[in-house]
């Protein structure tokens, strides 16, 4: 396992930047540079094989190697997504929205790319008002007793538990067999956060540890599993400084981890605060052992770091996070490739 991100680049200094702190893997969908040198991302609807092997070579001019991509099924409440109708039910919009994503699985083994993640989402990710972290960092927050929970239902309307179900189970039949196919890993990301039954209309299936087991025994495939944020799965649960490790192993021992977004959470499920890895409930470095000791072998990446000050919040937060996973992984012997060392 090693150090990756999912940070979109803004230009190509980000680029330099990973480079130089030895963040050589990353998950990075394709972009253009507008008159301004800043990046602008494409729509995953309009990939083609010459559009991303031209990422993949920029990326790899600037020593990076692209292990993930985000096909268009975000975390983003449903008004917002690229890909609306799949979680809407509603045909025949969501088949051709299907067929796409069967087309971009498709791509992305021509050319290399060997995983892509996604979103079961509907509602986002709420998150009460945030409040201030360590030194008056800024960080994201969910206090249910702070949140509305009387908030209307957005456009999924109100959605039952098996509703919900059905409409991932009509994914899964048609996106499992085509990334087996083409030995495409699918990594979905765990709904953020847990919330009861009913909030907004929508009972948050795959916002629970046994949600997500029963997901990944859905149409079982080798190419079937999960992003795993331990930051979410810690939100799912009453005492995540002492559970979490268990749960990686389960998943861990069946092979279900394709990504780790390896971020602490302060608290416990309805009642928690997003912080940097080292000042959390979970000790990091006993989490780095336990997908040590599941053999997982992919990305470890950080996510929803605190806002913090500067000309430069987000790569500061960020680089620290980086550094800080780098270091852990050193301290519990785990190999690392160093690619630019000479060899022979």
């Amino acid at each position: 396992m090693y150090v990756g991100t999912q940070v979109a680049p803004r230009d190509v200094s980000d680029l330099e930047v990973w480079a130089q702190l030895g963040v050589n893997n990353i998950c990075a969908d394709p972009f253009y540079e507008d008159e301004n040198g800043k990046y602008v991302s494409i729509n995953p609807h309009d990939w083609t094989v010459d559009i991303l092997e031209k990422h993949i070579e920029l990326l790899s001019n600037h020593g990076l190697s692209l292990d993930m991509v985000q096909i268009p099924l975000s975390s983003r409440p449903l008004e917002e997504s690229q890909s609306p109708n799949i979680m809407l039910g509603k045909s025949p919009e969501r088949d051709k929205e299907i067929e796409s994503i069967q087309n971009l699985i498709s791509l992305c083994s021509k050319v290399g790319i060997p995983a892509v993640k996604y979103n079961m989402n509907i509602i986002g990710i709420p998150r009460s008002e945030s409040e201030k972290g360590r030194g008056g960092s800024i960080n994201s927050t969910f206090r249910w007793e702070k949140i509305n929970q009387n908030d209307p239902p957005g456009i999924a309307g109100v959605l039952d538990v098996d509703t919900n179900w059905e409409r991932i189970d009509y994914f899964l039949e048609r996106i499992v067999p085509v990334a087996e196919e083409h030995n495409v890993r699918l990594a979905c990301h765990p709904h953020d956060p847990y919330t009861p039954d009913g909030y907004k209309g929508v009972s948050r299936v795959l916002g629970t540890v046994e949600g997500l087991k029963k997901f990944i025994s859905m149409h079982e495939s080798p190419y079937h599993g999960l992003n795993f944020c331990q930051g979410t799965i810690s939100e799912m649960l009453d005492d995540p400084g002492n559970e979490i490790f268990d749960v990686i192993k389960y998943f861990g021992e069946k092979k279900k981890i394709f990504n780790v977004h390896f971020r602490n959470i302060l608290g416990k499920k309805l009642d928690f605060m997003e912080v940097f890895p080292d000042e959390g409930s979970i000790d990091m470095i006993k989490a780095l052992k336990a997908y040590q000791e599941v053999n997982y072998k992919y990305m470890l990446m950080p996510d929803h770091v605190p806002s913090i000050s500067g000309p430069n919040k987000t790569g500061v937060a960020f680089s620290y996070c980086y550094g800080y996973i780098t270091a852990g992984l050193q301290s519990i012997n785990e190999p690392r490739e160093i690619p630019w060392v000479r060899k022979g």
